[in-house]
C-alpha cells in the first residue's frame, strides 16, 4: 500500500448567499456560478478532492431572504460540497426549518452539538467519515452557544457552553472512531478565528486532530496558523475566493507529511462559468425583482458601513431613524445586523432587505445611567476594539460617548449635551435578539433593567420601521464629523 497519499482539501465558509459576480480590477470577482467552475474544475484536474463549507451557506441576499434557504440550499445542491457544517445563520429561520431544509440537501450537513435538552440526543449527525483513495478522512462540525444565539429561542434546544466542552467532545468522538484506523481529522468549525486557535491549544495531540477550518469571523488570512500541531485556515467571506489544501498524507502515521495552502481568487480569468447554476440563479432573481425591485428612496450620497466595531454612515442613519419614529431616548443598533458596506445613492426595497435582513421585534428597556455606562464599557473592550468577533452597537443622536482605549475610562458620556448621572433613566430600544442575549452583548440580565421600568415590545418589525420612513423621507444623508456619537481615543 501506498504511504503517501494526496489529498486535495478545498473550503468555504460563511458564503451568505454571495451568488452574483462583481466587478474589479477590470475583472468579474466571485459568484456561485464561477466557484462551482472552479470546484468542478479542481475535480477534474485531481484525484481526490473534497469540498467543505464551514457554515453561513444562508441570509445575505434577498433570494435566499425570500426562499428561507430553500434556494440556497437548490444552489448549493448543485455545486455539491461534499460536506458542509452548520453556522449561527442556518438557525436563522427556526430549528424545524432547518430541520427541513436538511432534508432537501444532497449533501452531509453535521453538527456535534445541538441536542435536545431532555434527553442529550444530538439533533444532527456529528461527523462525516469520507472514503477516498483508501483513506478514511474523518469531519467534525463544531459550534458553540455564543455563535448560535439564536438558539436561546428554542426552549428545548442546547448547545456546548464554552470551548473546553466542545474540546471534550471531539475528543469523545475521535476516541470512538480512531478504532477503525482513521487516516486524517478535520474540523469545520464555526467559531471564530482566534476561537479556533483557543481549541487547537485544548485538544489532545494522541486525538489525531490535523486540520481546523474554521468560519463566523469573516478572516482573510495569508497562511495557516499553527498550534499545537494542528494547521488552522479560514476564508474570509463570500464566493470572491476559495481557500485550498494540497496534503500529503501519510497513512502510517495518520498525519500532514507535506502541505500547500492557498487562497485562490474566483474571477473569470481563473474559474470557468456553471451555466446551468446560472440559470437556476437568474430564475430565482427575476422572480424577486418583479416583487421587491421598487425604489423606496434616495440618498444624498452613497453612504457606507465599512467597519463594524466603529461608528458608522449607515450606522448613524438606521439608528436615527428608530430613535425618531419609535419615539425613545436611545437606539442601541446591533452593527452586525447592517450586512452590506454601502447602500445608496438609489435604494430599492431589495437593497434594504439584503443589507439589513433582520426583521425582529424591538423592545423598550429602561436603563439608568450607571447601567448605560457599564454597557459601553463593556461593548468597548480591548477583546472587541482589537477584532475579535463580539457585537457591538451603532448609537443614535444626542447620545455621545468619547472612550479612551488606553485608559479604559469613559471621558464623555452626555445625552442632549448634559452629563449623565447614575440616577438618570432612558428609554433604550434593542432588537429582540439583542435584548435576547443581553449576556453576550453587554454582560447585563433582563432582570437588571426591569427595576427600572417594565419592558415591552415597542415594533413587530424593524425593517417595517425603516421602509416606512425611507419611504416618506427623500435625499437621506449623515455626517459623523458633523455629529459624532462615538469617538475612541488611542486606538
Amino acid at each position: 500500500m501506498k504511504r503517501y497519499k494526496k489529498l486535495t482539501l478545498l473550503h468555504s465558509n460563511d458564503l451568505h448567499g454571495d451568488f452574483f459576480s462583481e466587478e474589479g480590477n477590470k475583472q468579474l470577482i466571485g459568484g456561485a456560478s464561477r466557484l462551482s467552475g472552479y470546484v468542478s474544475k479542481v475535480r477534474e484536474e485531481e484525484q481526490n478532492v473534497i469540498y467543505a463549507i464551514a457554515g453561513d451557506m444562508f441570509r445575505g441576499n434577498i433570494i435566499d431572504a425570500e426562499y428561507k434557504g430553500i434556494s440556497t440550499i437548490e444552489i448549493m445542491n448543485m455545486i455539491s460540497p461534499d460536506v458542509v457544517t452548520i453556522g449561527n445563520h442556518e438557525t436563522d429561520y427556526g430549528l424545524a426549518h432547518l430541520l427541513f431544509l436538511e432534508k432537501c440537501a444532497k449533501f452531509p450537513i453535521i453538527n456535534a452539538n445541538l441536542f435536545i435538552t431532555t434527553n442529550k440526543s444530538r439533533i444532527f449527525k456529528p461527523y462525516k467519515i469520507i472514503e477516498i483513495d483508501g483513506m478514511k478522512i474523518l469531519f467534525i462540525g463544531i459550534v458553540t452557544e455564543e455563535v448560535l444565539a439564536n438558539t436561546k429561542n428554542e426552549g428545548l434546544i442546547g448547545t456546548f457552553v464554552d470551548i473546553s466542552e466542545a474540546a471534550q467532545e471531539v475528543g469523545h468522538i475521535c476516541n470512538t472512531y480512531n478504532a477503525i484506523d482513521i487516516d486524517y481529522t478535520v474540523l469545520l468549525t464555526h467559531i471564530g478565528f482566534e476561537e479556533d486557535k483557543r481549541l487547537a491549544a485544548l485538544l489532545d495531540p494522541a486525538w489525531g486532530v490535523d486540520v481546523i477550518i474554521g468560519g463566523h469571523s469573516h478572516t482573510f488570512i495569508e497562511e495557516p496558523a499553527i498550534v499545537n500541531d494542528i494547521l488552522i485556515v479560514q476564508a474570509g467571506v463570500g464566493t470572491d475566493q476559495i481557500g485550498r489544501f494540497d496534503i500529503e498524507i501519510d497513512t502510517q502515521t495518520n498525519s500532514t507529511h507535506k502541505w500547500k495552502w492557498q487562497c485562490i481568487p474566483i474571477t473569470d480569468k481563473t474559474c470557468p462559468r456553471d451555466e446551468r447554476l446560472e440559470e437556476l440563479i437568474e430564475g430565482y432573481k427575476g422572480q424577486t425583482d418583479l416583487k421587491y425591485g421598487r425604489v423606496i428612496t434616495r440618498f444624498n450620497r452613497k453612504l457606507t458601513h465599512p467597519d463594524r466595531y466603529r461608528e458608522t454612515e449607515l450606522g448613524d442613519l438606521f439608528s436615527d431613524i428608530y430613535k425618531d419614529s419609535l419615539g425613545i431616548d436611545i437606539m442601541l443598533l446591533g452593527s452586525g445586523s447592517i450586512r452590506k458596506e454601502e447602500l445608496g445613492p438609489i435604494v430599492t426595497l431589495q437593497d434594504l432587505m439584503e443589507i439589513f435582513p433582520y426583521d425582529d421585534s424591538i423592545h423598550l428597556v429602561y436603563v439608568n445611567g450607571k447601567q448605560l455606562r457599564d454597557m459601553m464599557l463593556y461593548m468597548l473592550r480591548d477583546e472587541a476594539l482589537d477584532g475579535a468577533h463580539t457585537e457591538f452597537y451603532q448609537l443614535s443622536h444626542e447620545f455621545y460617548v468619547e472612550y479612551d482605549k488606553k485608559t479604559h475610562k469613559i471621558n464623555k458620556f452626555t445625552f442632549e449635551g448634559r452629563d449623565i448621572k447614575d440616577e438618570d433613566v432612558f428609554k433604550v430600544g434593542l432588537q429582540h435578539f439583542h435584548f435576547t442575549n443581553l449576556d453576550i452583548g453587554f454582560n447585563m440580565k433582563i432582570s437588571d433593567f426591569e427595576k427600572n421600568g417594565k419592558t415591552r415590545i415597542i415594533a413587530t418589525s424593524c425593517r417595517d420601521v425603516l421602509e416606512e420612513y425611507m419611504s416618506n423621507n427623500q435625499r437621506l444623508d449623515a455626517n459623523i464629523e458633523a455629529d459624532p456619537r462615538l469617538v475612541i481615543k488611542n486606538r
